[in-house]
């Protein structure tokens, strides 16, 4: 059986599937009848009824919307004879004409509503990232001998020019059905609702996304004029200002002030690098060029001293701003602190198994920085959504996301030195020696 949670999939499958046996010689092209969607049945087919009728009987049951007929005959003027699906000999039943032009589709493919209380011995199963998880159970447990997951990574594209819009470019297999278990399609009662809202709305993920547009917002006059004075001419320091990539050039500047660098002496530096006769885009490569000083283990002002991160991810915005919008950022601060501290808290508490590789927490000084440290796997957990044992989970895909699995990979080996390095070891005094009998 080949499931799909789309129509629209599970027409073009049904008409593959057929065009597939009537090619091989297994179904008679010859002398069909025709369905209410628009395909066609003969003998060799297989199709499904989609209306109860008690009045047709099959041995000792009667015609069921989604049983499965196999076709073995048909009458003049558009009567079909089928016989069940799992039967090689009787219960058979002569559909009318009628009953075939309005109920009977092709069976080989169905949607994974209509496949509940279906079994098969093998179910293929097309997995699209709007499948609800309740739906994916369901498709994935029709199958005795297996159940196959087939994952669509885009939506189909008769013109074959990538992407379309909605489709998630870093999307993978993995990804994508993490995303269907965490995709619940039953409805929720008013305080489920209530607190999936508040949860959502109060994750890592939402709130660094506002602090990061907040501080975007509340340094731009300082960036634009630290670019202004940098060596550039006017006109390349208008380009970079009105650039796509200013934003990130502006998020990179940000991440490099965190590192204790001086952004004042080191744009000057990177503008007098090399020149720019042949950029396309004189922010994109500004950007780049800070990135790669930054990520250099020593030079341009680095010190060894810890970054300046919210909740180890998330650079902080430094130096001069209006009062309000400094307020502003504040208050995400406490809320995204707040919000890691409780996500590593819960997790402890539950079990979870991603909380084993902090290793066990340590006693006395050392018990703050374990803390913080997990702090800062878990803001990464909450902000890229995983749900995986692992406490990285996946391989991240975008760069952003590559920056913070390393600043949170730092901090899972900080939390598991000092676990081990502090490790409560009894005293020889709470040893009771066992009796000798």
């Amino acid at each position: 059986m080949l499931i799909s949670d789309s129509n629209e999939t599970v027409a073009a499958l049904n008409v593959r599937a057929r065009t597939k046996l009537l090619l091989e010689g297994r179904v008679d092209a010859l002398h069909e009848v025709a369905l209410h969607d628009g395909t066609r049945a003969a003998v060799g087919d297989t199709v499904i009824t989609r209306r109860n009728d008690r009045r047709l009987y099959a041995s000792r049951s009667w015609v069921r919307n989604g049983d499965r007929w196999a076709v073995i005959g048909r009458g003049r003027n558009g009567p079909v004879e089928v016989r069940r699906q799992s039967r090689r000999w009787g219960s058979t039943v002569l559909l009318p004409a009628s009953y075939v032009a309005q109920h009977v589709e092709l069976g080989y493919a169905i949607t994974s509503h209509r496949a509940q209380g279906i079994t098969t011995d093998t179910a293929h199963v097309v997995v699209a990232p709007s499948m609800p998880r309740e739906n994916l159970y369901v498709a994935m447990t029709r199958g005795r001998e297996a159940n196959t997951a087939y994952v669509a990574v885009d939506r189909p594209d008769v013109a074959h020019v990538g992407l379309r819009p909605g489709d998630a470019a870093g999307a993978t297999a993995r990804s994508i059905l993490c995303g269907i278990l965490q995709h619940v399609g039953a409805e929720l009662s008013a305080h489920e609702t209530l607190a999936a809202e508040q949860d959502a709305w109060g994750s890592v993920a939402q709130l660094a996304a506002e602090y990061e547009t907040l501080a975007a917002a509340a340094q731009h006059d300082r960036w634009a004029s630290l670019v202004r004075a940098s060596g550039l001419s006017p006109g390349q320091a208008s380009d970079v200002v009105n650039s796509d990539a200013f934003g990130p050039l502006t998020a990179e500047l940000r991440r490099a002030e965190a590192h204790y660098v001086d952004v004042a002496t080191l744009l000057p530096r990177v503008v007098a690098a090399r020149g720019f006769e042949d950029a396309r885009d004189i922010a994109a490569v500004l950007r780049a060029r800070v990135a790669a000083v930054v990520s250099r283990d020593s030079g341009a002002g680095r010190t060894r001293r810890t970054p300046r991160l919210l909740a180890g991810l998330i650079p902080r915005a430094l130096g001069p701003m209006d009062a309000a919008m400094h307020q502003a950022l504040v208050e995400r601060v406490d809320l995204i602190e707040a919000r890691a501290a409780a996500v590593l808290d819960q997790a402890l508490l539950a079990g979870e198994p991603w909380t084993r590789a902090l290793g066990a927490a340590p006693r006395g000084s050392a018990a703050t920085a374990w803390h913080q440290n997990g702090c800062a796997v878990a803001a990464y957990r909450d902000r890229y959504a995983i749900i995986d044992a692992k406490p990285l989970g996946a391989a991240p895909q975008s760069t952003a996301q590559k920056l913070d699995a390393a600043r949170a990979h730092a901090a899972l080996v900080a939390a598991q030195r000092l676990a081990e390095d502090h490790a409560y070891v009894a005293p020889r005094s709470a040893v009771v020696p066992r009796l000798a009998r």
